[in-house]
Order: structure tokens, then C-alpha cells, then sequence
């Protein structure tokens, strides 16, 4: 049977948009990535046995509360201002109250390990100009990491953000990595859209969609023209083998791109 690389995932009623899960046909990302709408004045609870969890707001007001701590949180959007994201470790509660309409994602995925919760703030994950005058200036995006390896050494996961300027590329060079990782898409418009390629597959990108990238797969991306795109990425270690900046391998056909003049 042929993999699942992407996805084009609905809210239901409830506000819950599902997009990998430990058994749905995304299992292979070994992550479970949730996004979900809440009403203002509305509260979400989550608690994972045996699983590390992250919360990050993408857009709304909101209260997080855990551990005894409470503390508010704002965005108006992916597009201008930076993240907010709470990371926890198995079995500690989570509440997000939203003081007015609010998005948030949440991705989780197994571990044992018990460590002290963070609240990540814009400041701990500042944005940065990735790729700027290389492949005449059409790869320049801005870039954040809110948690690696290198940040949380005890996590299984990686979290991130990318803001590509429009019509730019990102994910350039092609490149792979031995770590599942899932992309979360959004657009500054509804109409906006993209390409994404995984493999020899491309698929197009739009507003909530999202792709699920296997082990070794090639992966970069494109905005159109006249259109922002942000991307969520998120990352699953493997055992042994966790995802680090020099464990990605741009492909050696395009490598003489580095020195190309455009």
C-alpha cells in the first residue's frame, strides 16, 4: 500500500482538526498533531500518560495553566508575530482557556522522560533570515526553532517555524533526513497556495494542509507569488539517531547551486 503524504484535513464540529495520529494512515510520523479552534471564553484540557506534549498558539488570546502556573499568551497571527508554546513531559496537565477566539496546535509523541515544563516565548524563538542572497534571493525565508535537540535534550520532538516571503522557496536545497517530520501549512490568505514536494510527489499547498515527510524523502517547498506562507515543522527523533542542524543532507546534484552566480 502506498504511503499517505499528505493531507487535507477539516475541523470538525467540535473544532478538532486531526492530522497524525499513532494509528491513523500517518502513523509513520510517530508523532499525534492536532489543531484545534476555541471559542473565547472555551477551555481544552490535555493530558498524556506516557507522551510529551508542546502547545503552541497560532493565533488568539489564551491562558495556559499547568502545574499550579497560569499565564496568558497572545498572536495575532503566524505571519506577524512569534510564537507561544508550552512543553510538557508524560502525565502533567495541561489547561488553555481561550480569552477570545483562538488557534493552537498540539503535538505529541511518546516519552518516558520527566523533565521541568517551559513556556517558550517570541524571544526564546527569535526569527532569522535563512538563505539570504543565495539562488538569486528566491530561497530567503525567515526561520525560528522553538525546541531541538540542542534546546531540550531530553525531548523527542522538534518544533519550528518557517515564513516563506512570497513566491520564495524553502526547504532549499532539496534535502533529506533519516527523522520523520510533518509540515502544517498556512497562508495569509484563503486563495493562498503552494507546491510541496516529497519524493518524486508534489502536491499542492493550501491554507490548513499539511504533508507528511517519510525517512530519506526530499522536501522542499514553494509559496506563490503573492502570498506568504508559513509552515509548522515538526520533527520526531529516532532511537539513537536524533535529528541535529548536520543531519541534513542536501542532495549532491544541486550542491553546485551553492556556488552558482544568478
Amino acid at each position: 500500500m502506498e504511503k499517505k503524504l499528505f493531507g487535507y484535513p477539516e475541523f470538525d464540529e467540535t473544532g478538532e482538526e486531526i492530522l497524525s495520529t499513532y494509528d491513523n494512515e500517518y502513523r509513520d510520523m510517530l508523532m499525534d498533531v492536532r489543531v484545534y479552534r476555541i471559542n473565547g471564553g472555551n477551555e481544552r484540557v490535555f493530558c498524556r500518560e506516557g507522551e510529551e506534549t508542546a502547545v503552541l498558539l497560532l493565533s488568539g488570546k489564551i491562558e495556559y495553566c499547568w502545574d499550579g502556573l497560569c499565564e496568558c499568551a497572545s498572536r495575532r497571527d503566524v505571519f506577524t508575530e512569534g510564537p507561544y508554546a508550552l512543553h510538557v513531559c508524560t502525565g502533567t496537565k495541561i489547561t488553555v482557556k481561550a480569552l477570545e477566539d483562538s488557534e493552537i496546535l498540539v503535538q505529541c509523541t511518546k516519552n518516558e522522560t520527566v523533565f521541568d515544563a517551559k513556556l517558550y516565548r517570541p524571544d526564546d524563538a527569535p526569527w532569522g533570515y535563512s538563505c539570504v542572497g543565495k539562488f538569486g534571493n528566491v530561497a530567503k525565508r525567515r526561520v525560528n526553532t522553538i525546541f531541538d535537540k540542542e534546546i531540550a535534550p531530553y525531548s523527542n520532538m522538534v518544533l519550528g517555524e518557517v515564513l516563506n516571503d512570497r513566491g520564495n522557496w524553502s526547504g532549499y536545497l532539496p534535502h533529506r533526513h533519516p527523522q520523520p517530520e510533518l509540515y502544517y501549512f498556512k497562508f495569509d490568505r484563503p486563495e493562498g497556495f503552494g507546491a510541496s514536494f516529497v519524493g518524486d510527489k508534489v502536491f499542492k499547498s493550501v491554507d490548513n494542509s499539511f504533508s507528511a515527510i517519510p525517512p530519506q524523502e526530499l522536501h522542499p517547498q514553494s509559496a506563490a507569488p503573492g502570498f506568504q506562507m508559513y509552515t509548522c515543522w515538526m520533527i520526531r527523533h529516532l532511537d539513537g539517531d536524533p535529528w541535529l542542524q548536520t543531519t541534513r543532507n542536501e542532495d549532491e546534484r544541486y550542491l553546485w547551486l551553492h556556488d552558482a552566480e544568478f
